[in-house]
Order: structure tokens, then C-alpha cells, then sequence
């Protein structure tokens, strides 16, 4: 898999308090990752990017919400995100990732 490929797998970190909170308590990180992304492209993206030790990976589908705007009706896109589970010992900084 060539290092572009990689960056498109893995769009981006998902940070919130629940993605810290799972940071701490069982060294799991989030990304948003691509619709046709799986979780073996996944595993291989984030050993390769970060240098680490991945477990296990959990592949979630996201369904866009309906939203009204000026009396029409309209929806946000579905997305895909991806719970990473670490080997003990490994961490990530994401909040100096720049994907």
C-alpha cells in the first residue's frame, strides 16, 4: 500500500470527550476512514502512519442527519469511523496528527 493510499484510508482522528475517555481507559483511538475502507486496511494504515501495535479494529457506519434549512429539506452524508484497540504500551498523539 503506497503512503497516499494510506492518507486516504485514514481521513482523520475523531476527538471528542468519549474518544478521550476511551484513550484512557482501554488505549482505543478513533479515525474517520474512507466508506470502502476495511478494517485489515485500517490495521495497515495505522501501523504504518504511527508506528505501532494495533489489536484489534471496529468498523462503525454513521448515518447522516436529516436537517432543515430555509424550508428545505436536506441530509448530511454518511460516514464511516473506525475504534482502534492498541497493543499495552502504545500510544498516539492525536492531537498533533496533521492528516
Amino acid at each position: 500500500m503506497s503512503a497516499a493510499n494510506l492518507y486516504e484510508v485514514i481521513r482523520a482522528p475523531r476527538v471528542s470527550e468519549k474518544t478521550a475517555r476511551l484513550q484512557e481507559v482501554s488505549n482505543q483511538y478513533v479515525f474517520e476512514i474512507a466508506k470502502t475502507a476495511t478494517k485489515a486496511d485500517v490495521k495497515a494504515a495505522v501501523e504504518t502512519i504511527f508506528s505501532v501495535k494495533v489489536e484489534a479494529v471496529n468498523v462503525v457506519n454513521v448515518k447522516g442527519k436529516s436537517k432543515a434549512f430555509r424550508n428545505r429539506q436536506g441530509s448530511r452524508n454518511d460516514w464511516r469511523k473506525a475504534y482502534v484497540t492498541l497493543a499495552e504500551g502504545q500510544a498516539i498523539d492525536v492531537m498533533t496528527v496533521s492528516a
